[in-house]
């Protein structure tokens, strides 16, 4: 699933960088090379890191 589309960031990429130690979203994009942009993904990619913590 794609999560960001205007970095073309995946759900499997916010995962990964859950599990690298990213607690939000703005760790998720700096771990990436990217950077927000419009924002609308910040509450999917909030929950999908939360859920990846709550997992480990």
């Amino acid at each position: 699933m794609v999560v960001c589309v205007c970095n073309a960031i995946r759900e499997n990429q916010v995962r990964a960088c859950a599990r690298d130690g990213c607690r939000t979203p703005c760790q998720a994009f700096r771990a990436l090379g990217r950077q927000a942009k419009c924002g609308q993904c910040a509450v999917v990619a909030r929950a999908i890191l939360d859920e990846e913590r709550a997992a480990a």
